[in-house]
């Protein structure tokens, strides 16, 4: 940690290598990725570093060495960094949703740190089981004090291809917001699913979400079902709240 604050804090920011380097990979979940950065033998005052970014996280430090030949190898829980024949690399074993995020190989000399490459790893899961989601319209008026009780139904495969449990969100977008915002989370839930008894049927799944509303919550509310690594959007429902 004290590395990063001395990174961000004391070094300046050098400009990319002229090359300007900048790569999106997307591998299956479990599979092994190998990402690689040029290292050229020069002073013994110049390092590497690969560091990861993941949104809402401090920049963490995956690996780091020196750019004359050196067999040193760091390594921690499925993530190696090594050195290669001109190249400073990163393996990753067994990749998880998890490890999504932007991988940055860094050139520290002396005061100067320059991004020499950046990838954004995304790793994607099997094609989701869900053929389609949808949500129902209170049908009465609803008026400000009244409890709402919004519904989605996902219709999802019989033999499902995705082991993981739905992870269901619930968005809401007001007349005056640009962009929906997230107001509950529902994680690792199948408790209103029922079982076909049929082969090969659909399976339908029901999730709720209740309030008590007030003319402030009037807008158009969204849920959203993430599982294997993908999510699926609903079509929205539409409330307007009726003043007394």
């Amino acid at each position: 940690m004290k590395i990063i604050f001395f990174i961000l804090l004391v070094l300046k920011i050098g400009r990319c290598t002229d090359n300007r380097i900048f790569e999106t990979k997307t591998i299956g979940v479990g599979q092994n990725v190998t990402l690689t950065c040029t290292r050229q033998r020069v002073g013994q005052s110049t390092y590497l570093f690969w560091i990861r970014v993941v949104s809402g996280t401090f920049p963490e430090i995956l690996g780091s060495t020196v750019t004359f030949d050196n067999k040193v190898v760091e390594e921690t829980h499925r993530i190696t960094a090594t050195q290669e024949p001109g190249a400073f690399v990163l393996h990753i074993t067994k990749t998880q949703f998890s490890d999504t995020a932007v991988y940055y190989c860094i050139k520290v000399r002396q005061t100067h740190m320059i991004f020499s490459k950046g990838i954004f790893l995304r790793i994607k899961g099997s094609e989701p089981d869900i053929t389609v989601v949808t949500q129902d319209f209170p049908s009465d008026p609803v008026r400000p004090g009244d409890s709402v009780t919004l519904q989605c139904s996902v219709l999802s495969d019989s033999e499902s291809k995705c082991p993981g449990e739905h992870n269901v969100f619930w968005f809401r977008a007001g007349s005056h917001e640009s962009h929906p915002s997230l107001i509950y989370a529902q994680r690792n839930n199948r408790d209103g699913c029922e079982k076909s008894l049929e082969a090969r049927s659909p399976q339908k799944c029901v999730y709720s979400f209740s309030k008590n509303v007030s003319s402030s919550d009037a807008g158009t509310y969204y849920c959203a079902v993430a599982t294997c690594g993908e999510i699926l959007f609903g079509n929205g429902t539409k409330l307007t709240i009726e003043e007394k």
